[in-house]
């Protein structure tokens, strides 16, 4: 098991840019990685890391291109860019997209016509998916605001669910 992320580490204690009342910007190890660190013997986060290619065959995939990045400021932001000669292919069988959701596109909402829901995500019904346009469905982050993978995960098969029953109707 691997968790790539495309940012460095955080420091292990506060900065002198990030005082208190501020949230603090540190690296921590939550209760999903305290599990895989005692079941694996080793944390499963990788820094610095870019993914470049998923690898695979009949929509299976077998593997990642992977690079090594650093951080470098180019035209006044920060961008990561490859490490030459870091690049590397790493064996897979399952990959999870979990990207730090920040709430769905305003152009969502404008172009569907889609209704907000008071957290400003997209308003969706609990049990049916189905949004304020008929044969629309949203579900996981995008109905919920911001929450774990393993809801994305529940939300999407419950969604599948909702939206072939309104296909079969």
């Amino acid at each position: 098991m691997r968790q790539l992320e495309i940012n460095p580490c955080l420091p292990h204690s506060r900065t002198a840019d990030n005082p208190w009342p501020q949230f603090p910007r540190i690296f921590k190890t939550d209760y999903g990685q305290e599990e895989a660190i005692h079941k694996f013997k080793q944390d499963p986060r990788e820094f610095c890391i870019t993914t470049k290619e998923f690898l695979g065959e009949d929509g299976k995939v077998s593997g990642l291109r992977l690079c090594q990045n650093e951080w470098k400021q180019i035209n006044g932001r920060m961008v990561p860019a490859d490490i030459p000669g870091t690049e590397h292919i790493v064996p897979a069988q399952l990959v999870l997209l979990a990207m730090g959701f920040v709430g769905s596109e305003e152009r969502l909402f404008e172009e569907f016509k889609l209704a907000k829901a008071p957290n400003g995500s997209i308003a969706a019904d609990d049990s049916s998916y189905a949004t304020s346009v008929p044969g629309v469905f949203a579900a996981g982050d995008a109905r919920r605001g911001q929450s774990l993978v393993v809801w994305a995960i529940a939300e999407g098969r419950g969604a599948a669910h909702a939206v072939d029953k309104f296909l079969r109707k």
